[in-house]
Parts: structure tokens; C-alpha cells; sequence
């Protein structure tokens, strides 16, 4: 495939994904100040395998600010996503394994989290709780989602929608 047509395929799964993203916080539980959206993480595991880390990244974004516009989501949309999807792409760059899609926890607890306790909270007069709290919140998000994506990644693959899983 050339190149523009890697770039189109790209921003359309990317789009996709965004929306489904969008359509499955419908799903949301709320915990704390914030809404813990499972289906978004798994997402995320499934983009940073099909999409790499920047367009993965880059699809969590549009589905943070979508939901946060839609009144679906909260501001801790916007750390907790992006990184979780960074994470699953460049562990997926290195692994060529699907089993880089529970690396999400690690982008969105690790990095995310603390973020969001840093940038967001004091926005929200400290609606998250602290970092522990807000880390225990993304954790009880990221690591169901990022096992159902590791699921629907072996099923993908069995199915042929993925194609086989590349030799390292």
C-alpha cells in the first residue's frame, strides 16, 4: 500500500475508533469526580496495536474532548486516554505481541494519573481526591479495559481482521 493510502486507512481506524469511543461512555461508572470508562482502555490496547502510539494517541484525544463536549466525560478524560494508548504502541513497536496491549495501565496509572492530579485537580478544587485516589480510579478503568482489549486483539487475530501477528 503506498503511502497515502497508509496515511487514509490510519485516519479513518482512527476516526473509528474515536467514535466508537464515544458511543461506549455510554457505559461509563462513576467513581470519585470521575467517570471510569473500561471500554475507552480497551480501545486504546486495541489502537496502539492496529494504529502505533501517535494515531492511537491522537484518536483517544478526539475521543477525550468529544466526550468532555458531549457532557459524557470528565476533564480526567484528557490525561487518562492519551498516554495509555502511547503505551501500548511503543510496546507493540518493541514486542510485536499482542499481549502489548496490557501495557495501557502503565501509560494511564503511571503517567496519566499524575498528571491529572496535577493539572486537572486543582482545576476541579481537588475533585479527584489526590494522586492515590486518582491512580486507584484509572487503575480500576485501564486494567479491565486493557484485558478486554487483549481479548478482542487474540479474537481480531483468530478472525483474520488483523491479519497475522508479524514475525520479529
Amino acid at each position: 500500500m503506498n503511502r497515502s493510502g497508509t496515511f487514509t486507512r490510519r485516519l479513518v481506524l482512527a476516526a473509528l475508533f474515536a467514535a466508537l469511543g464515544v458511543l461506549l461512555s455510554l457505559f461509563a461508572v462513576p467513581v470519585g469526580g470521575a467517570r471510569v470508562l473500561p471500554f475507552q482502555h480497551a480501545i486504546n490496547a486495541v489502537a496502539g496495536v492496529v494504529l502505533g502510539p501517535w494515531w492511537a494517541a491522537g484518536s483517544a484525544l478526539v475521543t477525550a474532548i468529544l466526550r468532555i463536549s458531549l457532557g459524557t466525560g470528565s476533564l480526567f478524560a484528557l490525561p487518562g486516554s492519551p498516554f495509555g494508548a502511547v503505551a501500548v504502541g511503543l510496546a507493540y513497536r518493541y514486542l510485536r505481541r499482542d499481549e502489548a496491549g496490557l501495557a495501557e495501565p502503565l501509560g494511564t496509572v503511571l503517567v496519566g494519573a499524575p498528571l491529572g492530579a496535577l493539572l486537572i485537580a486543582p482545576a476541579m478544587e481537588g475533585a479527584a481526591g489526590g494522586l492515590i485516589a486518582l491512580a486507584i480510579a484509572f487503575a480500576l478503568s485501564s486494567i479491565p479495559g486493557a484485558i478486554i482489549g487483549y481479548i478482542l486483539l487474540k479474537a481480531l487475530r483468530r478472525t483474520g481482521a488483523l491479519g497475522p501477528r508479524p514475525r520479529c
